[in-house]
């Protein structure tokens, strides 16, 4: 069986300035290969400026890889032309960090989450308020929260409004990039949890971007950690965990000062 994501050799260049005329790049990514199974969460782990973002940029069709392979339920959409991403962003979503910098907060949660339906066109305005508020439902902010702005909701509550705007379209892929890294733990628990819950009952696949390996140990299948550009190790969750085998992953695991003394308990917990 297919995955559903499989990359191959991705790189991505960004100009660095120019010297003495010639134009000088540094890599974002080099030469980065992952496969994501599908229904399945593989956790993509490392420090700030290690890539990570770029990668998801990439993914989502955001941004065109300099060189390389990337193929989305077979098509490589790496190679494909604007007309023919536009129609294939709607099954890869992105959550980013700081949900106040992607809800327009003078917005109603109802408005926001019935916004990609209206930019794709799809049902009329009452269709999408129905659908806007079974989704609001799904991601447990009650129905009467619909018409307070964003910027009257909290954080947590400003983050499930954005997992619900992504789920609008109906992804077959979701990046969460470092979705929880600006919540407090409890919230954080709770919105994993709930990411869990709608994997399961909608068939989701997730690309879970983070720097903590423990909401990596408590989310992900797979664990692949990235360091200056690059894949380092990849692998099972429990083995990364219980036996990393690149420095850079064993000095990721040191500096999640949180993590217990066998990490392996969290596994699938």
């Amino acid at each position: 069986m297919q995955p559903l994501l499989k990359i191959e050799n991705l790189v991505k260049h960004y100009a660095a300035g120019r010297s003495r005329g010639s134009r000088r790049t540094f890599a974002a990514l080099d030469g980065v290969s992952l496969s994501i199974a599908s229904q399945t969460t593989v956790a993509l782990v490392g420090e700030s400026g290690s890539g990570k973002s770029t990668l998801a940029l990439c993914i989502a069709c955001l941004e065109r890889p300099t060189s390389g392979s990337m193929w989305f339920e077979g098509i490589d959409v790496a190679v494909r032309e604007e007309a023919q991403l536009r129609l294939l962003r709607p099954q890869i979503q992105l959550v980013f960090q700081d949900p106040a910098s992607s809800l327009n907060p003078h917005w109603t949660a109802l408005e926001l989450v019935s916004e990609p339906l209206l930019v794709q066109r799809r049902f009329d305005r009452q269709e999408r308020e129905r659908k806007a508020l079974d989704l609001l439902d799904r991601v447990a902010i009650s129905r009467k929260m619909g018409g307070r702005r964003a910027d009257e909701l909290s954080g947590g509550q400003k983050q499930r409004i954005a997992i619900a705007r992504a789920l609008a379209l109906e992804p077959k892929l979701i990046v969460l990039d470092e979705a929880l890294s600006g919540l407090d733990c409890s919230v954080a628990a709770q919105i994993s949890n709930l990411l869990r819950e709608l994997q399961s009952s909608l068939g989701l696949t997730y690309l879970f971007i983070t720097h903590d390996f423990l909401m990596a140990a408590h989310l992900a299948d797979q664990i692949a950690v990235m360091d200056r550009g690059r894949i380092v190790e990849s692998g099972p969750t429990e083995r990364i965990l219980r036996a990393p085998r690149h420095e850079a992953t064993r000095s990721l695991l040191a500096a999640t000062a949180r993590f217990p003394e066998t990490p392996s308990v969290l596994v699938n917990a």
